[in-house]
């Protein structure tokens, strides 16, 4: 099988294992069956607004073995850079998972109409509004720094529905204030190197959905990467954007098929 060749397997989550509430057919068996195998695994998610526990509790609830200390999220990331700047405080567009991230780090978070921050940080947040843009423009505009947790344009729910993504935020953002937001997400390495960390392999694969998260982190690092066909990205894509994975699959099961 694919995974035979590699001692860490690192899964994207939206797309790869599950859309919305809904497991993707094959998640279960085959985390279980690399499992069995000796496989050492990590959770890797753009996706900043959920904690740790949650994301764990809810492939749990799917029937996909997860634990907690095996998930890694751009929220956990980017609470790591801003501890590493002394950043003491920042405006939040986020979910509680990166709210609850930067506070564990010590970061103080100020609310709208606030006059000072040291950064504006921007995830995933369906409870967007216009005043958040107001106050997040006029702080970066004051010499805050604009990171975002993730830039991901959209997001694959259930149902085969795509929905506008952190990306989409922080692109209001960036038009608002003429400054570009650093990102700390997938597809750059921080979010890589400490899921492969906490899965401790040496030889992973990269198996997600987006070929410019996803397997263009991968490809930056020297990874080897399998494009999943059940979230966004699709064959033609490959050739639109030249970031071509290692492996292309119809479906996850064949990761650990004896014979594609």
């Amino acid at each position: 099988m694919i995974a035979d060749a590699y001692d860490t397997i690192l899964f994207d989550l939206d797309g790869v294992l599950y859309r919305g509430a809904d497991a993707v057919p094959g998640a279960a068996a085959t985390v279980a069956t690399l499992r069995a195998s000796g496989k050492r695994i990590a959770f890797v998610t753009n996706n900043s607004s959920r904690a740790p526990e949650a994301i764990a509790r809810h492939l749990a609830s799917l029937g996909i073995e997860a634990r907690t200390d095996e998930v890694e999220t751009s929220a956990l990331a980017t609470a790591k850079l801003l501890r590493s700047r002394a950043a003491a405080s920042a405006f939040v567009v986020g979910g509680d998972g990166l709210r609850d991230a930067l506070r564990s780090a010590g970061v103080t978070l100020v609310e709208r109409g606030a006059d000072r921050a040291d950064a504006v940080v921007v995830g995933i947040d369906p409870s967007f509004t216009y005043a958040d843009l107001v106050t997040g423009s006029w702080l970066v505009r004051s010499g805050a720094a604009l990171i975002a947790s993730n830039a991901d344009a959209t997001y694959p729910a259930a149902d085969g529905v795509t929905l506008p993504g952190a990306g989409a935020i922080v692109a209001a953002l960036e038009t608002a204030t003429a400054v570009t937001a650093e990102v700390v997400g997938k597809p750059n390495e921080p979010i890589f190197r400490e899921a492969l960390r906490r899965a401790g392999g040496s030889r992973p694969l990269v198996v997600g959905d987006r070929l410019d998260s996803d397997i263009e982190g991968a490809r930056r690092l020297g990874w080897d990467s399998a494009l999943v066909l059940t979230g966004v990205s699709t064959r033609a894509d490959i050739g639109r954007t030249g970031i071509t994975p290692t492996y292309v699959l119809e479906r996850l099961e064949l990761l650990v098929a004896s014979d594609r």
